[in-house]
């Protein structure tokens, strides 16, 4: 029985985070601090902050929307990219640690008094995957009893995560978010393109279309 990617994701983050809640220095040893990747060249940073949290609530809600998600677009990944469906799906989770802070680097790189942490743009990037994949099913808020297809949704969170970051009202880094389900999007047609044969954009249309007609 293969080891779930996704289960070991949330291991790791997990161990890492709880040893940060008591830990000062492990915090300010991983978290993203711009002036540090651009005056220090510590680029280390864009992939550890995503293996810390800020609290117990931070980390249970992260961990629990990659669960939810990450092990179907994991087995996903192994349909349509075989033996490599593993290798794949845990380089689009490191890279999108990455690749969603890179406007928050260029916006605040000489900000001392920026800080962020999380896995929430990685997240971001495999629940976008999901929707890809899945655009009919539907998906709600916790705690809230209203379910909607996915795409429309998703569609919602970007709309919801790009007024929130114009505002700035709190300290949540919502670029991150929008800049994480983006590039998820991008990263699952451009590998299905190059390593599979599956049509992934085209079905996600193919579904919408049929989901219009049926009205």
């Amino acid at each position: 029985m293969e080891l779930s990617i996704t289960l070991i994701i949330i291991v790791v983050t997990t161990l890492v985070s709880i040893s940060g809640f008591s830990s000062h220095k492990i915090i300010d040893d991983l978290i993203f601090y711009p002036p540090a990747v651009s005056q220090q060249k510590q680029w280390w940073r864009f992939l550890t902050c995503g293996f810390i949290h800020a609290d117990w609530g931070h980390l249970i809600f992260n961990m629990y929307a990659l669960y939810i998600f990450g092990i179907s677009v994991e087995k996903a990944f192994m349909g349509i990219f075989g033996q490599n469906g593993g290798l794949i799906y845990l380089l689009l989770y490191i890279s999108a640690l990455i690749v969603c802070l890179l406007p928050t680097y260029r916006k605040h790189k000489n900000n001392y008094y920026y800080r962020s942490l999380g896995a929430s743009g990685a997240v971001s990037a495999v629940i976008f995957c999901f929707i890809l994949l899945d655009p009919l099913q539907k998906l709600g808020l916790i705690f809230i009893p209203i379910m909607i297809p996915g795409f429309i949704f998703g569609a919602l969170y970007l709309v919801a995560s790009s007024l929130l970051d114009r505002r700035s009202l709190d300290n949540i880094n919502h670029s991150a978010h929008i800049w994480g389900a983006l590039y998820g999007v991008l990263f699952l047609i451009v590998a299905s393109r190059f390593f599979s044969g599956y049509p992934v954009l085209e079905n996600f249309i193919g579904q919408i279309q049929g989901w219009l007609r049926s009205f």
